[in-house]
């Protein structure tokens, strides 16, 4: 099993249809026809979305996000028109609401790999391919790809895995002109932000990207290049061949499959509530990842 512990019920707001609970953000729509995203302060795990929330978590996403897309504005629009808080909407939504255009999302996560771990690193063993592209030998988790890879993915629903896939599956899907796009996007975003996390003394080792047609303009959308959708790593402890550290929620993960949690993750019972020490320990981590890679102190 997997899913919510504890599904919330989203806000009523006059003038906004509420359309979707996702793991992190409630989406809505106004009465323009624009989408109203909220990112919450919840957090998931293993697949399951936890009954502990991170405070601040959706303000530091949101935030975050919003720098990104200023950097990155002249490789491609994002979907953001509006920080405006909707009439009526409650305070404590400030600071973590996008008002966005309504775009033809395409249905493929985006992923840019610049480092070898994770889902890439198991296919990697078995194979010496991500999503069939062919690595050299002797790579190990963590170590640098002699150039960074377009590694799409299939978008799944809340407590289902995304699946990777191939290139020729992607274009299959959405057509050969779309897919060289995605593909030129994700990696000319990726690349840029890799050069301003190192500057800051951060690795962007993968990150992933959802993408949407504003007629024939592909549109970056949703959360960019926060810790949620990203492996950010101190570039000061990178160190091939072991599992780096890193800016997001690993506290959280190995809390759950630690015998102090008291969790099986292979059982049928939804994980535990988290221990206030975990949740400020992964707050921070949070708050150094923004304040790095903006400059900006977190208030």
């Amino acid at each position: 099993m997997s899913g919510f512990v504890e599904k919330p019920e989203p806000v009523e707001v006059p003038g906004l249809v509420h359309l979707h609970t996702g793991k992190v953000r409630e989406l809505y729509q106004n009465e323009a026809g624009d989408l109203v995203m909220v990112a919450s302060d919840r957090t998931s795990a293993f697949d399951w979305v936890l009954p502990t929330e991170i405070p601040d978590k959706g303000r530091i996403l949101t935030q975050l996000s919003l720098w990104w897309f200023d950097q990155l504005a002249d490789l491609v629009p994002s979907h953001v028109l509006s920080t405006e808080l909707p009439a009526g909407a409650p305070a404590d939504w400030a600071g973590r609401t996008l008002v966005c255009k309504s775009l033809r999302m395409v249905p493929v996560e985006c992923v840019a790999r610049g480092y070898l771990t994770g889902s890439g690193l198991l296919e990697y063993n078995e194979s010496r391919t991500v999503c069939g592209l062919a690595l050299p030998e002797g790579l190990v988790d963590g170590s640098e790809l002699p150039a960074p890879i377009f590694t799409p993915a299939t978008k799944a629903a809340v407590g289902e895995h995304d699946e990777n896939v191939s290139y020729e599956e992607v274009a299959r899907q959405v057509g050969a002109e779309t897919a060289a796009q995605l593909r030129q996007a994700t990696l000319a975003v990726y690349g840029r932000a890799r050069d301003i996390a190192r500057d800051r003394g951060i690795i962007l080792a993968d990150t992933k990207f959802e993408f949407g047609h504003e007629g024939a303009t592909l549109v970056l959308a949703d959360e960019v290049l926060t810790p949620d959708s990203s492996r950010f790593w101190p570039a000061d402890r990178w160190e091939p061949g072991r599992s780096q550290q890193s800016f997001d929620k690993q506290f959280v993960r190995d809390w759950l499959v630690s015998p102090a949690s008291g969790w099986d993750r292979a059982s049928e019972q939804p994980p535990p509530p988290l221990p206030p020490e975990i949740v400020e320990a992964t707050r921070a981590k949070y708050v150094e990842a923004y304040e790095r890679l903006t400059g900006v102190r977190w208030s």
